[in-house]
């Protein structure tokens, strides 16, 4: 295993020294993904690394996870650090506002947090409240998201951009908002939302703010590729946009047309792409003023990506390029398409969501238990009146050399496949088959480790780490917690929080604690590219091990479902201070296995009573006594009660 890990390490790196955090922090790439944020201490911590002035803060998670311990939040748990989300309001604003001023833009920028990336209520909070310094808005695409917005905005110089489909309610809570002083614009998604606009805006005399959403015809790279073009979903056609422009003249209500939204998609990887969108969508804000419309504000939507990887390439879950160059090239590219014409710069609108919560996020979990995938003990020679074929696998085993591997692993499969073989037509004996798949284990287990020595390796033989690894039962819910890794193939940074000073001298997979063969993770980010196995440590008896995944801030808490009744984790908000103390701010304690019941249209008053009347059957059938009664009735009810995930 020490080979495998010294040809995925930096060749900068002294590989004969003891193993180090520094080890720790190459293999895992922490310093590529974290973005600064996050590290490796000397003592082998995972550490947040906060800013605060020109002093650097490091907090160990390990720290924070005991006293979450000690409050009596167990694992699984979201730890949410509120400095990172206030450092990526900070990060994004001032990068356009930098952006303008060196370009001399003539307007100003607004950012938009989109609701449904994160709908938890601090989340929102934090972002209303410390974002108000730069009048950081909302975009609602519900009812009930306008409510959160409309309820939380208390700075009326911050946006509210109402996308997706809208009712008379949903309407009028606009027209209400508008006529109290807010900014709240209606993004029109396609022609038949003008009509009730119009009349409920008649109706209350209240004049909107009217925005009006544009299918572009650019393409962008990534997983949502599909959805940018002529082919998307949303948006209106160009006919569809004139046909809006002409009923607005016709109702004597064109200047309420002052936004132009577009959307190419999230998690753009490819800079290239969002600059020819920002160029094609400056077009259709000069036609709309050309058309008589006054305009002002250009909505650029999301897109803005996180590198998970690391890589800084157009790789899905990378991005080739940084949060400055971004805002550069979209203020550039406005002055260029926009000056020529001699139209007045608009103010620029963002809806970025994915870049601002996603490091704000942690999944942290404990691993429960580990099936190991090595050898039992072998006998130094093979038992007396062994049969031929384990007799054959021990030579075999004596035989395995670097120039060897493919030789000895077409040997060794055959011979054990033969005895397989054997055993199933009863010419041998159970004994003979566990011993025979034991050594078998033993040779493909040193050809493994003798893997990165060799000149050329096959494809079967690439693939041995991978089934060689451990599995390492975490607690936790893919499903819950991390969905998109099932249903998007979405990568985040995983590793170990602590004993990062010892060297992870296992393979492994993760797998959750749903009865399903999708609940695992078998893609991990490495300095490499992407892996099969995740490098993991051995447990300890009687010591916890923990292990995080990063990045999660976005859509992973909303979109997550309750596969085999796993409910909400607990969730922490921590801030912390200066001189590197930190105060839990917020605790939530996640669902009881009552709560998921009631979810699913259970009664749980009702279960303990049809509980309770199948104990008194019992009674009177004579089966159990009325003290065991009573003691399963306890414990049934204590259940009811308790955390849907494993409890030590």
């Amino acid at each position: 295993m020490q080979n495998h890990l010294s040809s995925m390490l930096d060749k900068d790196l002294d590989l004969s020294a003891e193993w180090s955090s520094e080890h720790s922090a190459r293999l895992y790439g922490v310093r590529d993904w974290g973005s600064d944020y996050f590290d490796v201490s000397e003592d082998g911590n995972a550490v947040v690394s906060l800013q605060f002035g020109d002093k650097t803060t490091q907090v160990p998670i390990i720290d924070i996870v005991n006293g979450m311990r000690e409050r009596g939040l167990d694992m699984p748990a979201v730890l949410r650090i509120e400095n990172l989300l206030d450092q990526r309001i900070t990060q994004i604003n001032e990068a356009f506002g930098k952006a303008i001023k060196d370009a001399n833009y003539q307007n100003d920028y607004r950012g938009v947090f989109p609701i449904k990336v994160n709908q938890q209520c601090h989340v929102i909070e934090e972002i209303a409240d410390y974002g108000s310094r730069y009048h950081h808005g909302l975009e609602a695409g519900s009812k009930a998201e306008l409510i959160i917005a409309l309820s939380q905005l208390r700075d009326h110089d911050s946006l509210i951009i109402c996308n997706g489909y809208k009712d008379e309610e949903f309407i009028e809570l606009g027209l209400y908002a508008r006529q109290m002083g807010i900014k709240c614009f209606f993004v029109l998604e396609t022609a038949m939302e003008l009509d009730i606009i119009l009349e409920r805006s008649r109706a209350l005399g209240i004049d909107p703010l009217i925005g009006v959403r544009i299918r572009l015809a650019s393409m962008v790279e990534g997983h949502w590729n599909e959805d940018s073009g002529d082919r998307s979903i949303f948006g209106l056609s160009t006919n569809a946009l004139l046909n809006v422009v002409e009923k607005l003249k016709q109702a004597d209500m064109l200047h309420c047309l002052q936004l132009l939204h577009s959307h190419l998609g999230s998690q753009i990887p490819n800079i290239r792409n969002i600059r020819s969108g920002v160029m094609e969508a400056c077009r259709f804000y000069a036609g709309l003023i050309e058309e008589g419309a006054p305009m002002g504000y250009i909505d650029l939507g999301g897109g803005l990506a996180v590198d998970y990887e690391g890589a800084r390439s157009n790789s899905t879950h990378s991005m080739n390029y940084g949060l400055d160059e971004y805002c550069y090239n979209i203020v550039e590219t406005l002055q260029e398409c926009l000056d020529p014409l001699d139209i007045k710069h608009p103010v620029i609108i963002s809806e970025s969501g994915r870049a601002l919560v996603a490091y704000s996020s942690m999944l942290l979990f404990n691993i429960l238990e580990v099936r190991e995938h090595k050898p039992d003990f072998i006998p130094a020679e093979p038992p007396e009146d062994s049969h031929d074929l384990i007799v054959n696998l021990y030579g075999v085993m004596d035989y395995v050399k670097v120039d060897h591997l493919q030789e000895c692993y077409n040997d060794a499969l055959y011979y054990r496949d033969e005895l397989r073989e054997l055993f199933h037509h009863g010419q041998a004996t159970l004994r003979d088959r566990a011993l025979a798949e034991n050594v078998t284990l033993a040779i493909l287990e040193k050809i493994s480790n003798l893997l990165p020595q060799a000149r050329r390796v096959s494809q079967e033989l690439e693939a041995l780490p991978e089934l060689m690894s451990d599995i390492y039962y975490g607690n936790f819910s893919l499903f819950q917690s991390l969905p998109d890794i099932w249903a998007i193939d979405q990568l985040f940074p995983i590793m170990p929080i602590h004993r990062l000073n010892e060297a992870p001298v296992r393979d492994g997979v993760l797998a959750d604690m749903t009865c399903d063969c999708d609940g695992k993770i078998d893609n991990f980010i490495s300095p490499e590219g992407v892996r099969k196995t995740l490098p993991l440590h051995p447990l300890k008896e009687g010591e916890e091990y923990y292990v995080s995944v990063f990045l999660v801030g976005a859509y992973q808490e909303t979109l997550g479902d309750l596969h085999n009744l796993f409910g909400d984790t607990n969730v922490v908000s921590v801030h912390i201070n200066e001189d590197g103390s930190f105060d839990f701010r917020r605790e939530f304690h996640g669902d009881s296995i009552a709560d998921v019941l009631s979810y699913v249209e259970y009664d749980p008053k009702l279960i303990q009573e049809q509980f309770r009347r199948i104990a008194e059957q019992a009674v009177r059938d004579g089966r159990i006594s009325v003290p065991m009664r009573q003691q399963m009735l306890r414990a049934f009810r204590e259940s009811m009660h308790g955390y849907t995930f494993f409890e030590r």
